[in-house]
This record gives structure tokens, sequence and C-alpha cells, in this order.
């Protein structure tokens, strides 16, 4: 930031091609940080790379106060970190890098804002209200901020339109999809049959299965919106940021849902991807 601010300084006196270099530098450098941060946010290991940084951190601090020992100490273990989480964040880095290319990363999309929105949630809800009426069990996961890019590659690509046809043919008992879950991002279904972490994740009812474990354990380290329909009693819970609600009603969802969508509407540099 101060040099930024001197740059600034050092070139406010001029006009002309020189002010129009500073903001378009400026810009670049905002833009830059920008996405690198949210990059950060959207890996499952951001806790890992703030205790990095503070070890960087650490080196430039007893640098300036002249402390050579634990300098040269931090040195060695910086060095050394950097080709560890190179190989740590190799998977996130490849991702980052295909959607640079691609331009998907600069792209705003948690809701397409066209005229199918509505109808799109429609057919979400109608889906589900079959899935429970059947009693069939469900998990569908709406991606919203954090990437979810490695959980759709465990499962079966997709890229369909939302129909409540297609969601209750994928979770129909016996089918290759049924026990996975399925991914939204986009205005489409993703891929079926996804893999989530059964992370340690406490239930208070111990009669949830899998599924509920599964959708809170991923509602921990993401900011997704996660519904699950119980296979034994049709009831319907919405899970995100790490807590549940159970015995979740249409209403109650579809107001989620579009809430969710006004969020969008209020706040697009926030989210980037998920239902329409």
């Amino acid at each position: 930031m101060l040099v930024i601010v001197s740059r600034f300084l050092h070139i406010l006196p001029h006009t002309g091609w020189g002010v129009v270099v500073l903001l378009v530098d400026l810009t670049l450098v905002y833009t830059l940080t920008y996405y690198a941060l949210a990059w950060i946010k959207q890996t499952h290991s951001a806790a890992l790379i703030r205790g990095l940084l503070g070890i960087f951190f650490g080196y430039a601090v007893s640098w300036f106060l002249g402390f050579a020992t634990l300098n040269w100490v931090l040195e060695k273990i910086a060095t050394a970190l950097i080709l560890i989480a190179i190989i740590i964040f190799q998977p996130e880095l490849r991702r980052f890098l295909e959607r640079l290319g691609t331009g998907g990363i600069f792209k705003n999309t948690l809701f397409q804002r066209d005229t199918h929105t509505t109808s799109v949630i429609k057919q979400l809800l109608k889906g589900i209200d079959f899935l429970c009426k059947e009693k069939i069990g469900a998990l569908i996961v709406i991606e919203v901020g954090s990437n979810l890019s490695e959980y759709i590659e465990s499962g079966i690509p997709l890229k369909s339109t939302i129909s409540a046809e297609l969601i209750g043919a994928l979770f129909w008992p016996n089918t290759p999809t049924h026990d996975g879950a399925v991914v939204i991002r986009n205005n489409q279904i993703e891929a079926a049959g996804c893999l989530l972490p059964l992370r340690d994740a406490p239930l208070q009812d111990l009669r949830l299965g899998m599924r509920h474990r599964a959708a809170l354990g991923l509602s921990q380290v993401t900011d997704a919106l996660i519904i699950v329909v119980s296979e034994e009693s049709g009831i319907l819970s919405l899970v995100e940021n790490g807590t549940m609600t159970r015995f979740l009603n249409r209403e109650a969802l579809e107001t989620r849902l579009f809430s969710l969508y006004k969020e969008e509407e209020r706040h697009p540099s926030s989210r980037k991807k998920g239902l329409a």
C-alpha cells in the first residue's frame, strides 16, 4: 500500500499519459490481488496458507530487527516451504490456471440472470417434492463461492439442465448415481454420483446416516448450500455453514433458494457460482 501511495504522489504532478499508465497499473494490481485472495479463500487449506504467510512475516520481522540466528532458521524453513506449498496446492493451482486460461475465473455466475431463474428453481423444488414423497434418499449440493471441482471430478459429468424428472432419475434406487451427490453449478447439474468426504462431523441425532454426515462435513469446509432427503423418512434437511436445519417444508426451502438469488443481486462480487 505504501508503495502504491508513493508512486501515486510521484506521478501526481504530471499529466497526460503518465496518469493513464498509473491508473491502468493500479487497476491491474488490484485485479490480480483480488483474484489471488479469492482463490485462497476458495481453497480448503486457507488456514495452512495463513500459517505459511505467518512464517514469511516472521522472517521479515526478524530481518528488520536484526535477529540473525532466528532469521537464518526462518530463511531455511521458508525456502523448504515454498516447495512444499507447490506440492500441497498442486490440484488447486492446476484448476486455477485452467480457469484462468478459459477466462472462467473472471465470470460471476452464481445465478444466470435470465428469465429461466424462477422455472429452474421450481423444477428443483418439484424434483425434491417427488423424492420426499417417495422416500428416496438424496444429496444435492449447490456451489456458491467455494470451488467444488475436486468433488465434481469424483462423479459422472453431466452438464445438464435442471429438471424434476432428471433429479428423480439420478437418485432412483439401484442406479449408479443413487448413493452419490448431485452438484449444481452455473444453472445446471454439473455432475452426479459425486463422493463427499466423511469428516468427523458430530450429529446430535444418531439415527442420521451417511448423507447427513457428509453434508454437514462439507458445509464445515465450504459455503455450499446442501439439501438432504432422508431415505428412511423422507424428511427434508438444509445444511449450510456447519448447521443443519431438519423438517424443512417446501415453502421454507423455496424462500431460501430465492433469497440466495437476491443475495447475488445485492452483492454480485461476493459470490461466483451456483444455481439459477
